[in-house]
């Protein structure tokens, strides 16, 4: 990947890897917006953002992203994009999604990225992006245990709940990405990148990702 050209960066992550928060650092670094599926769903909610719409968006606009990050794009400028839209690693279930709605997804992750530089996590965006000129794929993963004693912290829960709340969402969104791509999400293949988050802290994981890009 080429950071002195426009690029997208995809995180997947596993629940208690700490990933998201190493696409905010990331995005930061890179000085880039940060983007999750809560700012799509938000948008697809807030503006009613079927195919239908954003094509007709399209067709009057080119740049029609641009449009909606006025509605987004926190004061103070990319440095506080993450807190909008903010989405913690609480395990929170997977919203049931039709062919609709993720082709509307779809589309809205290929405005953001043709609009500029940017960081998205989660979601089917390394799917999304395979075949963009310019793209980093980046997996983070982690031990069971790492895992279950970040969530813990995170949710002041039992180390057998946390283990539950993994387990639960793995399959909710291997389920989700095998729907919509007939990929599984821990194939390395997907990615160009894939980090351990043992014994590693957040920021350390963005430098990696930082000294990797070059």
């Amino acid at each position: 990947m080429n950071k002195n050209d426009q690029f997208v960066i995809t995180i997947n992550r596993e629940l208690g890897s700490g990933g998201r928060t190493v696409g905010e650092k990331l995005a930061q670094k890179l000085q880039v917006p940060f983007y999750d599926k809560a700012l799509v769903k938000g948008l697809e909610e807030k503006f009613n953002l079927t195919v239908e719409e954003i094509e007709r968006l399209k067709g009057i606009k080119h740049n029609w992203w641009s449009d909606f990050q006025r509605f987004v794009m926190p004061l103070g400028g990319i440095n506080n994009w993450p807190h909008y839209y903010k989405v913690s690693e609480d395990g929170e279930p997977e919203l049931v999604t039709t062919r609709e709605m993720y082709a509307a997804e779809t589309e809205m992750l290929k405005g953001m990225a043709e609009e500029g530089s940017c960081v998205i996590a989660g979601r089917t965006a390394f799917h999304v992006f395979a075949h963009h000129h310019n793209h980093l794929s980046v997996l983070i993963q982690a031990s069971m245990e790492h895992r279950i004693r970040r969530v813990m912290e995170k949710q002041g829960i039992s180390a057998e709940e946390a283990k539950k709340t993994i387990r639960k969402v793995d399959k909710m969104r291997e389920n989700y990405v095998m729907k919509y791509t007939s990929k599984s999400r821990y194939d390395t293949r997907n990615y160009h990148l894939v980090i351990c988050a043992d014994g590693k802290t957040e920021d350390e994981m963005a430098e990696l990702i930082m000294q990797y890009i070059g």
